[in-house]
């Protein structure tokens, strides 16, 4: 439709992992069967899953695990509101990408995870999944460059903390 229409303009947001809840507890992850590492690791440390996997531990990484950029769900919604102004104040779309740029392993995030509860739950080594890079990290150098988008929540235990607390509720 842009292509067809100068009118229209749009932003493009490509989203690293999305994770945490808001402070106010309002938004989280609330969905069966969840696979995602955080959400997994919080139901884990509530006794709600007898166990967790990792899925691969001779990656090419620090510690041999997979590394993924997280984003609290709060800084991807300001981000949302960051992209709505920029389109407001210019005549070109945008894509950006929005993460923070730093990656934490599978195991970073399960100790962090165990840190955060207070609970020492069960891990479980498990083949690698087929099709799972070693590494995926954002490079948000464009949407902070063009957008007054500054991130609050980049704290791995911050993030944990309030995906705790969510599942707590569920």
């Amino acid at each position: 439709y842009a292509a067809s229409n100068e009118n229209f303009k749009f932003a493009i947001l490509r989203y690293f992992n999305v994770a945490g809840a808001d402070e106010e507890g309002l938004i989280g992850q609330n969905y069966p069967n969840a696979t995602h590492l955080i959400k997994v690791a919080t139901q884990t440390a509530l006794g709600k899953r007898e166990s967790m996997g990792i899925f691969g531990s001779d990656y090419p990484t620090t510690d041999g695990t997979c590394v993924r950029d997280y984003i609290h769900v709060s800084d991807l919604a300001d981000a949302h509101l960051s992209a709505l102004e920029y389109l407001n104040e210019h005549e070109k779309s945008e894509t950006f990408n929005v993460g923070y740029g730093r990656g934490f392993s599978v195991k970073e995030v399960i100790e962090t995870a165990k840190k955060v509860s207070g609970v020492d739950f069960k891990v479980v080594s498990a083949p690698r999944r087929e099709g799972d890079p070693a590494c995926l990290i954002a490079k948000p150098g464009k949407i902070r460059k063009l957008t007054n988008w500054r991130p609050k929540r980049e704290d791995l235990a911050l993030i944990i903390k309030t995906a705790l607390e969510w599942e707590k509720r569920l």
